[in-house]
C-alpha cells in the first residue's frame, strides 16, 4: 500500500497515476468524486481523459471497502482517489463521527486483504492550515486527518506532494 498526501493542486493525483503505471500493467481507477455540480463534472472529465486508455474504472463515492474488496484479480495496481472527497461525501449523508472513523478502519483493512499486489490511495493534506471557522469544516479536518494517520500507519510507503515535488514520509 502506497499512501499519497498533499494539499490542494500539490499533484498528488497525477503522482499515483504515474506509479501506477510503473507498478503495473493493469490499472484499475477508483473515485470517490460524487458529479454533485457542473464544476465538479468538468473536474471529473478532465481526470477521466488524463488517465491512460484501458485502465478500469469503479466511481464509488460512498462504499470504498465494498469497492476494494470486490477487485478482481486481473488487476495489478488500483488507485484511490481520494479520501477527503469520500470522508466529504460521509458527511454530507450525515454519517457520525464514530461511523466514519470505523469505514476508515475497515477500508485500510480491506487494501491489505485485496486481491491485488498494490494499492496507491490519495488524500488531502489537511493539518498545515489555519483552524477552520466552523463545526463542519473542522470535523471535516479531523476526520481527515484521522484517516491519513490509520492509512500511513498501514502504508509500506507514505509520500508527501509539495508543488509537485514527492517527499517521501516512510
Amino acid at each position: 500500500m502506497i499512501f499519497v498526501f498533499g494539499g490542494a493542486r500539490s499533484g498528488k493525483s497525477r503522482y499515483a497515476v504515474e506509479a501506477a503505471k510503473r507498478y503495473g500493467k493493469k490499472s484499475v481507477f477508483i473515485a470517490t468524486a460524487a458529479a454533485l455540480d457542473d464544476e465538479m463534472r468538468e473536474r471529473i472529465r478532465l481526470h477521466k481523459i488524463s488517465r491512460p486508455k484501458g485502465w478500469g474504472l469503479i466511481e464509488e463515492p460512498m462504499n470504498l471497502s465494498d469497492a476494494v474488496l470486490g477487485l478482481k484479480a486481473i488487476y495489478d495496481v488500483a488507485v484511490i482517489d481520494c479520501v477527503g472527497l469520500w470522508v466529504s461525501n460521509l458527511l454530507m449523508a450525515n454519517m457520525k463521527d464514530g461511523d466514519i472513523e470505523k469505514r476508515t478502519k475497515k477500508l485500510a483493512t480491506s487494501i491489505i486483504k485485496a486481491k491485488i499486489s498494490r494499492v496507491i490511495i490519495v488524500s488531502n493534506e489537511v493539518g498545515e492550515g489555519i483552524v477552520p471557522g466552523d463545526p463542519l469544516s473542522r470535523r471535516f479536518r479531523d476526520l481527515v486527518g484521522s484517516a491519513n494517520q490509520v492509512m500511513a500507519a498501514k502504508a509500506d510507503e507514505v509520500i508527501m506532494m509539495k508543488a509537485g515535488i514527492p517527499i517521501i514520509i516512510k
